[in-house]
């Protein structure tokens, strides 16, 4: 139990580090992005193993790559500035 949280931590703070190397330009604040990684791998390694009631290491890891790589991805901003025109009347 405690290897399974431990390798999700790590898997979450991977993929926030890769989104925070490959995507600066469209997320806050390093620190934000890596916590939301590994909060998000814990969370998604403790719902799989909820749901699965131990239903094995290997899928635990996937659904904490899944619920982290959902949560990043709510971080991410617009890429170009959003054109607003004002409606004629």
């Amino acid at each position: 139990m405690l290897l399974e949280a431990l390798s999700s931590a790590i898997l979450g703070l991977a993929l926030a580090w890769a989104y925070a190397v490959r995507l600066p330009h469209r997320l806050p604040a390093r620190p934000l992005v890596l916590s939301t990684g590994i909060a998000g791998a814990l969370f998604g390694a403790f719902v799989t193993r909820s749901a699965l009631d131990a239903g094995g290491f290997l899928l635990s890891l996937i659904g904490a790559a899944v619920v982290s790589a959902a949560s990043l991805s709510l971080l991410l901003r617009p890429a170009g500035r959003l054109r607003r025109r004002s409606a004629t009347a």
